[in-house]
């Protein structure tokens, strides 16, 4: 098991139903107090709109705005952003607002150098505190986005969840610099909210951006780049009649109480599936290569993506990096499984389309609307212009963790227990941690399930060992900072912590979950 002090006082959680989960590791099995658990191919409940949903690809897909720096220096490019409420237009007839990064939905898309720092000054001008967490990024502990590391509102105060005193952490009052080295690979990664208790809401409210790193070894490939290279950022939310958000948070003023009502507890989906703050969009492409850089920004929605119709031949998706960067080698795909907070790099090649060919692309497991997500309009043009990308059968030298050097192995249980969430039985407390890693040692982690829980580590990536003791999925492949553990499921981790001691956090990115409690400290040292 992880090491750790004995339990002190967790984070309250009221209003939740129990579900009598017991869960045994021995050779690696589980056992449920309940077969509702096992065998679901989508976790959580649908929240539906009140008001008519509206037509599919009829709407334009917008690409987020390209962040500049406010000034550069020799080592580091400096950015500002002010969170802050807009009115957007996301819902014909309607205005929405929304909680957003310099006032768009998703926020402004940072690109940074890898090995050139970036900086990145945060200023609260929203009623509640918030905390940024870079997904993916490799950064010291004090710019991580600890969930007790908010920005303070003028005139407001700490979040207050357990039982009345204020979250451990370092607050500070109207703004925060985020200083991230960049020490890392070329990777599709992405900023989004942390506060504590709220993540769900925050983000479901617009909290959410990308941020893209470059590095040689990626522009040496002859890979799309420019206008047909596109972020996508898929989301479910839903609607009140008025085009607010809607959202069944236990406080509504997002104060005091986190989480939200019982009905919901296992994860909030939406009846609306955005793209890049769009309802399925519409987008036109030549018949050329293009990457989709696909992200999965839904609170609980798993996602199988595929392209509808395929092209002759299928395998319409070939992968080419996930979480972490490149894959070694490119993967062909005629469907990914997406969870939460996953991302997955994959290039289209249009031309295998006749002429003037809508494409969809499709939620295998969505129902009625949600099994939309976008589509592609195919030019009519019956003469492709030449295509100078390519996609080379070596992508990178991806360099492979030896589980069998590792000097730990721990073991971590994810399970819905006493009326919450909780890992090794325990509800979320700050500054437990449940795992001391030594900085630069190879690790095993283990995690055993009893229902959907897409586990992200903050700090470092790792690599997918196995699942139930057989081999990777197709979605585990290169590295990987979430991975989606199915009912009944244990899987391995290899990972290696390094650079930047402190604390960080590991945890479950069905927001709803992490929410209520489903996360836990760990302390490199």
């Amino acid at each position: 098991m992880a090491d750790g002090p004995a339990p002190k006082r967790g984070i309250s959680r009221r209003g939740f139903l129990g579900a009598g989960v017991a869960v045994g590791v021995g050779a690696g099995a589980v056992a449920l107090g309940g077969a509702k658990f096992l065998g679901t191919a989508q976790p959580g409940k649908v929240l539906a709109s009140r008001r008519p949903l509206p037509k599919a690809f009829e709407r334009p897909l917008r690409l987020p705005p390209v962040l500049k720096p406010t000034r550069t220096d020799a080592t580091t490019d400096y950015y500002e952003i002010t969170q802050k409420a807009a009115d957007l237009d996301i819902l014909p007839g309607a205005t929405t607002t929304a909680w957003t990064y310099g006032g768009s939905f998703p926020g402004p898309t940072i690109v940074s150098r890898s090995g050139r720092r970036t900086v990145v000054r945060h200023k609260n001008e929203l009623p509640r505190p918030v905390v940024v967490h870079l997904h993916g990024g490799h950064t010291p502990h004090d710019s991580d986005g600890y969930p007790g590391d908010e920005i303070l509102p003028a005139g407001g105060k700490p979040t207050m969840v357990m039982g009345g005193h204020p979250m451990p952490g370092k607050p500070v009052l109207g703004g925060r610099d985020y200083t991230y080295p960049m020490n890392q690979r070329a990777a599709t990664l992405w900023y989004h909210d942390h506060r504590m208790g709220f993540t769900g809401a925050s983000v479901w409210r617009g909290l959410a951006g990308f941020h893209l790193v470059h590095d040689d070894e990626e522009e040496r490939l002859p890979l799309p780049r420019g206008d047909r290279d596109l972020p996508l950022m898929i989301a479910d939310r839903s609607f009140e009649a008025d085009g607010s958000f809607r959202y069944p948070s236990l406080d509504r003023t997002l104060e005091h109480m986190p989480g939200v009502h019982a009905a919901h507890m296992n994860g909030v989906l939406g009846d609306v599936v955005l793209v890049n703050g769009v309802p399925w969009p519409v987008h036109p492409v030549e018949r050329l290569r293009y990457r989709l850089r696909l992200l999965n920004a839904s609170n609980a929605r798993n996602y199988r993506i595929a392209l509808d119709p395929p092209p002759p031949g299928g395998k319409a998706m070939v992968q080419i990096g996930s979480d972490g960067g490149l894959l070694a080698a490119p993967i062909a795909h005629d469907g990914i499984d997406a969870a939460p907070a996953e991302r997955f790099d994959v290039i289209v090649d249009f031309a295998r389309y006749r002429p003037g060919t809508r494409v969809r692309l499709v939620n295998l497991l969505g129902d009625g609307r949600t099994r939309e997500i976008m589509a592609f309009d195919v030019s009519p043009s019956a003469r492709a212009p030449k295509d100078d990308t390519a996609v080379p059968a070596k992508l990178s030298d991806l360099p492979l963790h030896d589980p069998a050097k590792a000097a730990v192995t721990r073991t971590f249980l994810l399970q819905k227990k006493s009326g919450g969430w909780r890992i090794n039985g325990h509800e979320y407390e700050p500054g437990r941690p449940l795992a001391r890693p030594k900085l630069g040692q190879l690790e095993i982690w283990r995690f055993v399930t009893d229902f959907h829980h897409p586990i992200h580590l903050h700090l470092d990536a790792f690599q997918v060992v196995s699942r139930n003791r057989r081999e990777l999925g197709p979605s585990d492949h290169g590295w990987k900072d979430t991975m989606d553990l199915r009912p009944a499921e244990a899987a391995e981790v290899a990972v290696r912590f390094t650079d930047y001691p402190g604390a960080f956090v590991f945890h479950c990115h069905n927001l709803e979950h992490e929410d209520m409690a489903m996360m836990a400290d760990f302390t490199t040292e």
